[in-house]
């Protein structure tokens, strides 16, 4: 029975790395780079890019390219037929570390407040815990829902905006990115509560 139990473990492990070297997913690996570019840019352009205006504007760019992406890994899986389980990890986690690092930089530079950040960060990392224990027990991934792909758009439009040094040319400006901000947000906790319903059922 424990024979049987670790050739299963086994193989839901192998099934889980098919596929590793797939055109989509060298596209989301691409993405993780660009997050990491992107933070260093980010973090020696100073708050609201004042130290250095063309690096926030370079890691704007990076940014909306890394956000942008995102669809072209999905298009492509399913395009020729190379959905993945790694890929359907690998996916949401590259969204989160790309999110997830914006906020937090935004916030440390007082850009935006942190009692946000803190609450899309508790619900990110603990859908991911979630999906970790279902690989773990059930060795399936929990695909992305609705409400999560738009909490994803809105995520990227604002954290996008608020990217943009314009703020100090329009003053509307920062007002309209934090709505969309808010917008995500509540999204995020929708979408999460969705999560946990769904695994309880």
């Amino acid at each position: 029975m424990q024979e049987h139990a670790e050739s299963e473990t086994g193989r839901e492990r192998r099934r889980l790395l098919e596929g590793w070297n797939s055109p989509p997913n060298l596209v989301t690996y691409t993405r993780i780079l660009l997050v990491l570019v992107f933070i260093a840019l980010d973090l020696m352009a100073g708050p609201w890019g004042e130290r250095r205006p063309g690096m926030r504007w370079t890691a704007a760019v990076l940014f909306i390219l890394a956000a942008s992406t995102d669809k072209l890994d999905g298009w492509l899986a399913r395009r020729y037929n190379q959905v993945t389980e790694l890929g359907k990890l690998m996916d949401p986690i590259a969204d989160k570390l790309l999110i997830c690092s914006a906020l937090i930089v935004a916030s440390v530079f007082g850009e935006l407040w942190w009692w946000v950040t803190v609450l899309f960060l508790v619900r990110e990392l603990g859908i991911t815990l979630l999906r970790v224990l279902v690989i773990n027990k059930q060795g399936r991934v929990i695909a992305a829902s609705q409400a999560g792909k738009y909490k994803t758009l809105f995520e990227c439009i604002g954290l996008g905006m608020l990217m943009m040094p314009l703020s100090t040319v329009w003053p509307w400006y920062l007002v309209a990115t934090r709505v969309v901000i808010l917008v995500a947000l509540a999204l995020c906790l929708y979408s999460g509560a969705e999560y946990v319903m769904g695994m309880r059922r």
